[in-house]
């Protein structure tokens, strides 16, 4: 199969995770992707290949050269993401794409247009691969596995490139925060490797936010409302103070690049109890930790004015910026940006306004930065990819490879 027909026979298969899933994979639907995958890294004749109970997939790519050459790891994630539906997923091309809106689904009218997604107009005269309105498309990660897997077919079928020994990794969860958690760094073998999930065509990525969740309970005291007077505390309304405390102005509506942010992702409640759900995200590890001691304090001003016990608060970290990681091994970083450039295209060193495996994975002892997978507007109805931006991904790969052996 060809890099396309592999990733749109990916994106046939419904790999969402899940947050509320008690296991790994969250899903079991992932692993019938998995093991789909299994089958074909044999098929293309790697080694090693090796599908654990929870759908961790690895396999190898052997070296050509005799030289000593270190041995590199290529990384995406099976699932898709649970905001959206995964399922039954009609892919479209969009051949030389004219710069106008794109019509998925006349008789509901849904459109994407470069009105609203700009980023559009970068890729006129490409062809876009589309959903029909319903769905994500999938890219996010499944253009990165077609990628990593047609690189690994193009580096076989050329064996006048040399390589030294190539790894593949794929995971399952990185959609809900758990795609690392269970990677399995030593069995993987790797002086570091590369996630291949980025966004637009040309970026690469080793800077990503300090991330952590918080969980705001307020208590209140509930009687009946015709005898409240002096008795009831309601719950939600001093939850709404909270949120009203809050800067206004540090929110992911509001903010752009290097900017940190309180983000309100959930509220459940009731004159008894109320609950808000935040994540807390910031690339400056001390002002991270200003943001958590923030949101400490505000729950012992209103606990001050509400009485001990209003108002308890549940911090916990999820992962952190993998800068600190891969500072050390700044080649690793030089390498890829040869080889974006090497492949066409304008390398552009970006931070990650989110997080990645590849962050967990660097703090396990795997220095990790992300390149470019080619998708846009994850997460939703209106994802593409352009077929070219593909392409380059692939060919980064491969000239990743081809760097790696010349060192």
């Amino acid at each position: 199969m060809e890099l396309i027909e592999r990733f749109l026979k990916y994106v046939s298969f419904d790999t969402q995770s899940s947050e509320e899933g008690e296991g790994c994979p969250s899903t079991d639907k992932q692993m019938v992707f998995a093991r789909y995958l299994e089958n074909e890294l044999k098929a293309i004749g790697l080694e090693e290949v090796s599908l654990d109970e929870h759908g961790y997939l690895y396999a190898t790519l052997p070296a050509n050269t005799e030289r000593e050459v270190p041995t590199i790891g290529f990384i995406a994630h099976i699932d898709t993401s649970p905001d959206y539906s995964g399922k039954d997923v009609k892919p479209r091309i969009v051949e030389q794409y004219d710069g106008g809106d794109i019509v998925l689904c006349a008789e509901e009218g849904i459109v994407t247009s470069p009105k609203q997604f700009p980023e559009l107009s970068d890729h006129v005269g490409e062809d876009l691969i589309v959903t029909d309105g319903y769905t994500l498309l999938g890219a996010d990660d499944k253009a990165g596995i077609a990628e990593i897997m047609q690189a690994m077919v193009y580096l076989r079928e050329h064996p006048e490139i040399k390589r030294g020994r190539i790894r593949v990794g794929f995971n399952p969860d990185e959609e809900i925060g758990m795609g690392a958690h269970l990677f399995d760094v030593e069995k993987f073998g790797c002086e570091w490797a590369y996630t291949m999930d980025g966004g637009e065509v040309g970026e690469l990525e080793f800077e990503n936010f300090n991330a952590a969740a918080a969980k705001v309970t307020v208590r209140g005291l509930n009687v009946h409302p015709g005898y409240a007077k002096g008795k009831m505390r309601n719950a939600m309304l001093t939850a709404a103070e909270f949120i009203r405390r809050m800067p206004s102005d540090e929110t992911p509506q509001t903010t752009e690049g290097y900017e940190g942010f309180y983000h309100l992702t959930g509220m459940k409640g009731t004159v008894e109890e109320t609950v808000l759900s935040y994540i807390i995200r910031d690339h400056d590890r001390q002002k991270f930790e200003n943001r958590k001691a923030f949101v400490r304090q505000l729950a012992e001003e209103l606990n001050a004015e509400n009485g001990e016990g209003t108002v308890t608060v549940e911090v916990r970290d999820q992962y952190y910026n993998m800068r600190e990681k891969v500072e050390p091994v700044m080649h690793i970083i030089d390498i890829a940006k040869k080889a974006i450039e090497a492949s066409g295209v304008e390398c552009r060193v970006k931070a990650i306004r989110g997080g990645t495996d590849g962050a967990q994975l660097s703090f396990k002892g795997l220095p990790c930065p992300n390149i470019f997978a080619g998708g846009l507007n994850f997460h939703g109805r209106h994802e593409f990819v352009p077929v070219q931006s593909m392409e380059k991904a692939m060919m980064t790969i491969v000239k990743i490879a081809e760097l790696t052996a010349l060192r």
